[in-house]
């Protein structure tokens, strides 16, 4: 069992992160920190753990960080945490540029901790099963995603999220869709991307084995609008992604249970992993520039991971 602080006070962090800790048969919720003291203090009392005012402080006091904030705050103190010797469960986007997912990494392989990203989907076994089957068929020629949401909607838990709002469906959405499809079609090494309205983002993705994937990303559609859909093609024909049934807190109770598992066993390696995190940033950054700048971008690669 690790003992786990919380890293936010939003409505992800409190209804997802917090709800999931609570009771976990491998973690010990300790105490939450944000930079909101009375969003910390309503939590705290709500899940019976203390509030902390001093991030440092709570970094001294666990094992284990879970982390629900903007992805430029995440990326600063979750650097912070992994040079203290603190094991991570990071949200995606895991950075809002290149230099600090990189800066992360290198944090993160220095201390010798596990860093695994809650790119949610991917802790669902309907999903898992589904990555895990398709990658073992192999053969397939590519994909098309379309990830439509709504986020300025009536009611919408993210509707105040300032960085969504600025980064649009490309860095909210589009860690999901690669997380999606980069486990059976490979490494995305070249994009092409164009602009719509409602800030959509249409990207062309071609992977290291030759397929190409389209991935189409949006949070400021109508509720009208809205689609989630995943579809693999190839010689046999295609297959969706299924529909998702586990819950959200069941997934990232499932993502905390696949980090102390890791944790105890020394296991920085993984394939959902800060390493994995930051290559979808290095996806986004390079689609953004693909669609400013209206060429074919290649993504640039990772610094190979230390012996």
């Amino acid at each position: 069992m690790l003992r786990f602080g919380l890293l936010g006070t939003g409505y992800w962090a409190a209804e997802t992160h917090a709800a999931g800790l609570r009771g976990h048969p491998d973690a010990d919720f300790v105490g939450v920190w944000g930079r909101n003291p009375a969003k910390a203090g309503t939590i705290a009392e709500r899940y019976g753990v203390r509030a902390y005012s001093d991030v440092d402080a709570l970094i001294t006091d666990v094992d284990a960080l879970a982390v629900a904030l903007a992805p430029d705050v995440q990326a600063d103190l979750a650097r912070r945490a992994a040079r203290a010797g603190r094991h991570l469960l990071l949200d995606k986007p895991v950075a809002l540029s290149l230099s600090a997912a990189d800066a992360l990494v290198e944090a993160v392989d220095a201390a010798g901790v596990s860093a695994l990203v809650f790119t949610t989907n991917r802790y669902r076994p309907e999903v898992a099963g589904f990555l895990a089957d398709a990658a073992a068929t192999g053969g397939w020629s590519g994909s098309r995603t379309t990830l439509y949401g709504a986020v300025k909607a009536a009611g919408s838990p993210y509707a105040d999220s300032p960085w969504r709002d600025d980064k649009g469906g490309l860095w909210d959405l589009g860690p999901h869709a690669l997380a999606s499809i980069v486990p059976v079609l490979g490494p995305v090494v070249e994009v092409a991307a164009m602009t719509a309205p409602a800030k959509t983002h249409h990207v062309l993705a071609r992977h290291a084995g030759g397929a190409v994937s389209t991935l189409h990303l949006s949070i400021h559609q109508t509720p009208a609008a809205t689609v989630w859909e995943t579809v693999l093609f190839g010689p046999a024909g295609a297959a969706t992604l299924p529909t998702l049934t586990t819950e959200l807190v069941d997934a990232f109770r499932a993502a905390v249970a696949h980090l102390v598992a890791n944790a105890a066993a020394g296991i920085g390696d993984d394939p959902l992993d800060v390493h994995a995190g930051r290559d979808a940033v290095a996806v986004l950054v390079a689609a953004e520039q693909a669609a400013t700048e209206g060429r074919t971008v290649p993504v640039p690669t990772r610094t190979p991971r230390p012996e």
